[in-house]
């Protein structure tokens, strides 16, 4: 009988769950990058059972109370012929007091162990051998993704493998931050995580299915908050392998592209900006190495197009208000120069 009613149990809130998301699923059947009840990773899935739970305690308290309230205004409601003297006054009920006294708490216990129970496994995940990691620092109004097992340092745009239940592969994140206080969220993939200066958090994914998941900063950090984006893309992992092997390798050399690479070693650029295998050897802005590997720049604001990347070079505050990269005053031949060499770095 017990594992009849647990079996009902999980069938009951497997049936609320689709229900939830099914209500939230677009008309056209695509799932929304950043649906919270589409998930696709433990964590994110561990979250969402947890508050569909919460839904159907609270669903069926409202159901109760809206059911007595309903009640009492039919039955007990003025009719023809009543009087205006006040009804019999019952004063004092033990049980009805045990009631309402035990009954919430019981329903207060309840939810506080089930909350308990799932940030324990989602704090408390074992590392399995094979487990990728990867601090993620954030900036005004970047993100910073260093592997340092495997000697890989990228920005804005997150590669992780796809893990399945054959050969896990979890990724697990160490959080930093290089200023003031940013969020990760990853909605599809794992709950909300603060990067507080001086104060590591971590926390992990191991999605189920390949494709990109977005992302959003949700710790209001200044001016360009809302343009600081997150962009996960999961691999295979022969195809994440052919990714960490492409971003290990120094800058290309160009010829055609010298001039450029000139300008940009004789500026401020290089107090800023890394280009490995250069004299760029900054850390305060993101990495160049490998741009234009990436499908988007200023941390999502703009598609890496060559004309974007020019006017984002030109005047990054028109196009992101309070960003800390300055407009360097450049000669439009200079700009022209930097942008081709710019356009090599892949």
């Amino acid at each position: 009988m017990k594992a009849s009613g647990r079996t009902t149990s999980r069938a009951l809130f497997a049936y609320l769950g689709a229900a939830v998301a099914a209500f939230a699923q677009p008309a056209s059947g695509a799932w929304s990058p950043t649906n919270i009840f589409a998930p696709d990773s433990t964590p994110a899935d561990t979250i969402f059972g947890l508050s569909i739970f919460v839904l159907a305690v609270t669903g069926a308290i409202f159901a109760v109370v809206f059911t007595l309230l309903a009640y009492a205004i039919v039955k007990f409601r003025k009719r023809a012929g009543d009087d205006d003297r006040e009804p019999a006054q019952i004063y004092g009920s033990t049980q009805v007091e045990l009631a309402w006294t035990v009954i919430p708490v019981l329903i207060v216990v309840v939810l506080f162990l089930a909350t308990a129970r799932v940030i324990a496994s989602v704090q408390n995940a074992a590392r399995p051998r094979g487990a990728i990691e990867v601090t993620v620092i954030g900036h005004q109004f970047w993100w910073e993704y260093r592997y340092p097992d495997l000697k890989v340092v990228t920005a804005n745009e997150l590669h992780i493998p796809v893990s399945d239940s054959v050969h896990p592969a979890p990724t697990f994140l160490t959080l930093l931050s290089a200023d003031t206080d940013h969020s990760f969220w990853v909605p599809r993939l794992a709950g909300k995580t603060d990067l507080i200066p001086n104060h590591p958090n971590s926390m992990w994914v191991d999605p189920h299915e390949t494709g990109l998941f977005l992302g959003q900063c949700s710790q209001y950090c200044g001016v360009q908050h809302a343009l600081m984006l997150l962009r996960v893309y999961v691999q295979p992992r022969d195809e994440f392998d052919r990714w960490i092997k492409q971003q290990s390798q120094p800058a290309p050399v160009s010829e055609t592209a010298s001039a450029g690479q000139r300008i940009f070693e004789a500026t401020a650029c290089v107090s800023c900006h890394t280009v490995a295998g250069t004299a760029a050897k900054g850390r305060f802005g993101p990495d160049l190495t490998h741009l234009m590997s990436r499908d988007t720049i200023a941390s999502g604001a703009l598609r890496n197009t060559a004309d974007n990347l020019r006017r984002w070079i030109r005047n990054p505050a028109a196009i992101k208000p309070g960003c800390l990269m300055p407009a360097m005053g450049l000669s439009d031949p200079d700009l022209d120069a930097i942008t081709a060499y710019m356009e090599t770095l892949r």
